[in-house]
């Protein structure tokens, strides 16, 4: 997994992390078309993200940019950081790129709103999005 920043992101962080915009372009895991046959994905369907920080889920779409097979991007924010390990290297940053994940089918589970996401972290979702 590779985590990454996007235009679509800058432009949609403007309007607010909990904007419409940004949930649209945030919330999705771009992977080669390969691997989304080969992992029998619908495009545009969800999916369920693992590492060994925890689980996020998310729409896979195809890639709009080069993604060899076996690699996947998540765009930085509120969805990666669900599965971001919080190893620094030394560095005092996470672990944002180069961690493995499993990718499974999940159409029937819901894509979490980033407050959702972020306050049910910490035990604060009252579960109104």
């Amino acid at each position: 997994m590779i985590t990454q920043r996007a235009v679509e992101e800058g432009i949609a962080m403007e309007k607010g992390k909990t904007s419409p915009e940004y949930y649209e372009v945030c919330s999705i895991v771009e992977m080669n078309i390969e691997d989304i046959k080969r992992l029998d994905i619908m495009r545009n369907t969800n999916v369920r993200v693992t590492s060994e920080s925890g689980d996020v889920i998310v729409k896979a779409v195809e890639a709009g940019q080069y993604c060899p097979p076996g690699l996947a991007h998540i765009r930085q924010g509120v969805w990666a950081n669900q599965v971001v390990p919080p190893r620094t290297q030394s560095t005092g940053v996470p672990q944002y790129s180069g961690f493995p994940v499993t990718i499974e089918p999940a159409p029937e589970e819901r894509v979490k709103g980033a407050l959702e996401l972020v306050q049910g972290a910490v035990g604060l979702w009252k579960g109104e999005n």
